[in-house]
């Protein structure tokens, strides 16, 4: 099964290239990266381009998008079988890719594939953390699911999910109010029952105070958030 690796970036210098270094050591040559820059300010497109590797096509946004936008885009441009998201300072763990082609060659009818992670900090440390995790068990109790979505207490995140490019056409585009663009994915996948969780820790995501996404929220932000649930929700049921 081919891959697209889409990554975005903004001012990701600092850890970029261990980043790709961790990517391309897995793919096979028709596979692709797409690396979609959200106006970097920094030296991030550099480095980018100092690697001459065909599999690696770059963008640029003219202006600052955002971490949803951003990755839409990325998705967009994508065009192999399977779709894999990715963030700038993460490093992925040896065989990842192959953890998960094995688990959608055996469930065939699962569009999208979630799995868990070790954090690290800004030195490359493994930290704890209390980040929610998937369950295998979980898998297909696909109503408590979008519950435990609705409720933040299921650890959906898009440096740990794959996905069937036949998942493009409900996902995209992104209702403009979607604020985390993991979760309307695992919503789709969960609405269609074609979601997967595996206990496997795949990579090493970094937690540090740059992160993009927001791991503490204010009230009102989580008011917000619940109240855009069921408008996603709608829609989704009017894309299927």
């Amino acid at each position: 099964m081919t891959k697209s690796v889409c990554i975005t970036t903004y001012n990701g210098s600092k850890y970029i290239a261990k980043q790709l270094d961790s990517v391309l050591a897995q793919l096979n040559e028709d596979d692709e990266i797409i690396i979609v820059d959200d106006y970097s300010t920094d030296n991030t497109l550099e480095i980018i381009n100092n690697y001459s590797d065909g599999r690696i096509k770059i963008y640029k946004n003219e202006k600052n998008l955002r971490h949803v936008k951003t990755f839409e885009k990325a998705i967009s441009l994508s065009t192999k079988e399977l779709i894999f998201l990715c963030d700038q300072d993460d490093l992925w763990e040896k065989g990842r890719l192959e953890v998960f082609e094995t688990y959608f060659r055996k469930f065939p009818e699962v569009m999208l594939v979630s799995s868990n992670f070790n954090c690290i900090n800004d030195e490359g440390d493994i930290v704890k953390n209390n980040l929610n995790k998937v369950s295998a068990k979980g898998s297909f109790q696909y109503r408590k699911n979008i519950i435990s979505i609705f409720t933040g207490k299921i650890g959906y995140f898009g440096c740990a999910m794959a996905f069937k490019r036949d998942l493009v056409s409900v996902i995209l585009p992104i209702p403009g109010y979607v604020e985390a663009h993991d979760l309307w994915i695992a919503m789709a996948a969960n609405y269609m029952k074609a979601n997967l969780h595996i206990e496997e820790k795949t990579l090493y995501h970094r937690v540090h105070q740059n992160n993009t996404s927001n791991l503490k929220r204010n009230i009102q932000g989580k008011l917000k958030a619940r109240l855009g649930f069921f408008k996603l929700y709608r829609e989704l049921a009017k894309r299927n």
